[in-house]
């Protein structure tokens, strides 16, 4: 997988891992040629990728990781499954990230300390745009909910002064929120949606790049190809979907992998850990029946709640992901590379 955050990888370091065999390749201008073909150093990388998918399903290759987090318990898979997305009449794929697409280690060692950081300033520069504005109504919204709900949830709430007042004092009345809530990892739409407005800010610089694992690209082409269109593939995340759609758009060394992914969904449509936004999702797809969904995740009570829905469901398996409750009942996979169209 990787895990770089930050655009520190140079244009010599990406040309040789893409093809790491100087005597059968070149470098030239932003081109990699290769006994006389020209062929793009990201098409390579996918290319790549593609090559080792398929590598893995022919040698059996999958085998089972630790599903904890070095606590020493297991979620095994079967060596060597795979799930069939033709044979199980599958035309959606619905997706996770963390755990799923993404490690967990970028989420909450780049993303939200870049938030944490940038919060403030961003607030500052922007208090008077209508986004802002809008954001932090939202925010006042919750703000107000949490106070009232002081002992059921997580974080200390601070509350905001009124609208009119200064604007250093109501900033620093936020920040103090919205750090609060990184802290806990509240799954609300108010920090959600501010925080996807502070990640563009890391985007557009380049000082934030998105993170997949290595099998998700090659598997999101295949997905989309081998089928004609006829299966198509959404996100629906915690995150808000401009989040979403920033880490997507701007993978390294996959660049922007929209062009396999149909939509995206947050929690507008509602918790996921409740079996109504499965509901909700399905209706939206137009599917026949919620069984023609897969949705993937990593968290037992959102795989739970997809399955009281109607959903087919696989379970994540990647290192750093929570354990499984023991008899937990689900599928599980190591690698997108189990799934086969």
């Amino acid at each position: 997988m990787f895990l770089l955050a930050a655009a520190s990888t140079s244009a010599s370091t990406s040309a040789s891992c893409c093809f790491p065999d100087a005597a059968s390749s070149r470098y030239r201008g932003n081109k990699l040629e290769l006994r006389g073909a020209s062929t793009s150093c990201r098409q390579l990388s996918l290319l790549q990728a593609s090559n080792n998918l398929h590598r893995r399903r022919r040698l059996g290759a999958v085998r089972a990781v630790t599903g904890g987090n070095g606590d020493g318990s297991t979620n095994l898979a079967p060596p060597g499954y795979t799930y069939s997305l033709k044979t199980n009449d599958i035309r959606c794929v619905v997706l996770d990230i963390e755990g799923t697409t993404t490690p967990i280690s970028f989420v909450t060692d780049v993303l939200f300390p870049y938030a944490r950081k940038n919060v403030r300033e961003h607030l500052t520069e922007t208090y008077h745009t209508p986004q802002t504005q809008a954001d932090i109504a939202l925010l006042r919204a919750q703000v107000d909910q949490d106070l009232l709900l002081a002992d059921q949830v997580p974080g200390a709430a601070v509350p905001l002064p009124p609208p009119d007042s200064a604007v250093d004092q109501i900033i620093d009345a936020l920040v103090a929120n919205v750090e609060a809530m990184i802290d806990a990892d509240r799954k609300v739409a108010a920090l959600k949606q501010l925080q996807g407005r502070i990640w563009r800010r890391g985007f557009d610089s380049g000082e934030i790049k998105g993170v997949v694992y290595d099998d998700v690209p090659p598997a999101l082409a295949e997905w989309h190809g081998a089928t004609g269109g006829l299966i198509k593939t959404y996100i629906y995340s915690s995150g808000s979907r401009e989040a979403q759609r920033l880490i997507f758009g701007n993978t390294t060394p996959y660049g922007d992998l929209r062009k396999y992914l149909s939509a995206f969904f947050d929690t507008n449509v509602g918790g996921k850990r409740d079996s109504g936004s499965y509901y909700e999702i399905w209706q939206s797809l137009g599917v026949d029946r919620p069984s023609q969904i897969l949705f993937l995740t990593d968290v037992y009570q959102e795989a739970t709640a997809a399955k009281d829905a109607g959903l087919e469901v696989l379970i994540s398996i990647r290192p750093g992901n929570a354990p499984l409750p023991k008899n937990h009942g689900f599928q599980t996979i190591t690698s997108f590379a189990q799934i086969s169209t």
